[in-house]
Order: C-alpha cells, then structure tokens, then sequence
C-alpha cells in the first residue's frame, strides 16, 4: 500500500476530515499501517508531504484541504457534514508539562549538541513580587554544557593551561503540543524566558503537521533566535532540534542576577555550577535525574506520556 493508498481508505472508512496525525492513528486503528510499503525513520512526515504535493500538483487527485487550521483533509468530493468547528478534537492529557522535563533532561544529556545538565526551576518558589513583574521570567529548566565532562584531567589541565574553557548556558520552555493558535504565544513567552542564555529553546512532545506552521516556526526562529525540540519518547535519543537556536556569545547577566534574586532554585543551580566549575568535577546529584533504557520505557508508561 503507497503512502496516498493508506490516506485514501483511512479517509473513506472514517467517512469524515482528518488531520495528518489523526489519519496517521486512525490507518493503524484500522489495520493499514501494516499494509504500508515503507521503511523510512520519519513515515508520518513522508505522508504528509505526498499528500500536500498531491493536491497541489495532481490535477486528478483524490482529495481536498477542508480547513487550514487546524490542516483537516478529506476526499475530494465528498459532502462534509461535520462543522468546522467540531473538525479540532483536543487532545485529553494525563500527564502534564513538567511530567516530560526528565525525557529533556535525558536527550540533552545524551546528544552531542548539548551535552548538558539540567535543574528545573519552580516558578512558584520565587518571592512574590508585584502582579505581573515575574510574568515570563522564569524558564523551565536551566542547562550547563561542561567542557570537560568527558575528558582526562591531562586533558583538563591542558585546556585551563589556554583558557579555553567554554561554558555553555541552555534555557528551555517545555509545552506539550504546539499549534497555530498557541505558536506565537508560547514562543515569545520563550522568547522572554530565555533569551538570557547562550541557547534558547521551545520544546513540546508534539508539533501540529501543517506547512504554515513550519514556515512560521523558520520566520520566528530567524527573527528571534529561539530553537525548536521535538521530543521522541519513545526513542529520547532520536528526539530532534527542528530549528537551531541562534547563538549568543554575552549572556545577560542582568536577568541571570534577578532570577537568583528571584528564585532560590535557580540561585542553587548558579551555586552547585561555581561550585563543579572550581572542582572541575560534575556532581550529578545536584540537578535533574537523567532516564536511561528501561527508566524511560517504565517512566513513559507510568505517566501514559
């Protein structure tokens, strides 16, 4: 069965619009996926991309765009009786933001671009100031990039002996999904967050399958210069960086000296870094737990993430 196959009978035996992800769970519902004709990493990505280019290009095709946002599909022809409005399911969750914090936690500590501790901050924690002025200050988990954490102590004397030392400073914002509708809101509350750091990053378990959407991450990201994560629970290593975060070389300092002000999770972390960075020495039990095999699989399935 070819990728446009599989959307076809998924779409007439539903007998309604779907999005991308919904015809992506509804063709294993119906005992399609099995059926499918590919080997690739990322099939969902691949569908949609066949079935957008088929409608753009193929005169003959098959099936028709319903709405843009969310991006619902159906086939061509077809009598659509269900109200647009009704056409967004939302999606019931039994987990929550910071449920996915350690599956983070355990990619940017695995993959070669990050290669970081990380310490949730607890905005509750923070002394309370006037209404508004902590609004959009805290990130959600903080990170710091040792140089020397796989390296020989040769090798670490060698590095001081330059002063070549290069720290790194990450700032995340985690969410569970991001659309149209919540995009911008969730990236400049990133944005804001964030930008302090060396890195800044928007991270969610799921991104909305639209080309607006994408095009509207790029412009973002260009302009502003925070990243994306996609996180991959099932396979936290394959998680990916949809977009690079634009490095800043000066961290600013003054938002890094409000939220120890601010917050005594936070001040700790700046603490317990000062203090692995004059020991040259990382002492792991001062941040967040890093999930490895079957931790995360039994995590996952504890939290039905």
């Amino acid at each position: 069965m070819t990728f446009l196959e599989l959307v076809y009978q998924t779409l007439e035996k539903h007998n309604g619009p779907l999005t991308i992800s919904q015809i992506w769970d509804k063709s294993e519902e119906f005992g399609f996926r099995s059926k499918l004709a590919s080997t690739g990493k990322t099939p969902i990505k691949t569908l949609a991309a066949r079935l957008y280019l088929d409608i753009r290009d193929n005169p003959n095709t098959k099936f028709s765009q319903i709405s843009k946002r969310p991006a619902t599909f159906y086939i061509k022809d077809r009598k659509v009786t269900v109200k647009s409005e009704q056409l967004q399911v939302e999606e019931k969750t039994s987990f929550n933001e910071r449920d996915l914090h350690p599956l983070l936690s355990s990619f940017v500590y695995v993959d070669s671009h990050f290669n970081c501790v990380t310490k949730t901050i607890h905005h509750e924690k923070s002394r309370k100031k006037k209404r508004g002025m902590n609004e959009w200050l805290h990130p959600d988990l903080v990170g710091l990039y040792f140089p020397y954490k796989s390296f020989g102590d040769d090798t670490i004397k060698l590095i001081n002996s330059f002063n070549d030392c290069q720290y790194r400073l990450f700032s995340f914002e985690m969410k569970i999904k991001v659309n149209f509708s919540n995009l911008r809101e969730y990236y400049f509350q990133a944005v804001s967050n964030s930008s302090w750091a060396n890195e800044g990053y928007l991270v969610a378990l799921s991104y909305a399958d639209d080309p607006e959407l994408q095009e509207e991450m790029l412009r973002l990201n260009n302009a502003f210069g925070i990243g994306f994560i996609k996180l991959n629970p099932e396979s936290i290593e394959q998680s990916e960086i949809l977009f690079p975060a634009k490095y800043n070389e000066a961290i600013d300092w003054d938002t890094v000296d409000k939220l120890s002000e601010t917050n005594p999770e936070f001040n700790k972390f700046i603490k317990s870094v000062v203090s692995d960075i004059a020991g040259e020495k990382i002492h792991l039990e001062e941040y967040d737990k890093v999930l490895i095999d079957n931790d995360i699989i039994e995590y996952i399935k504890r939290h039905n993430i």
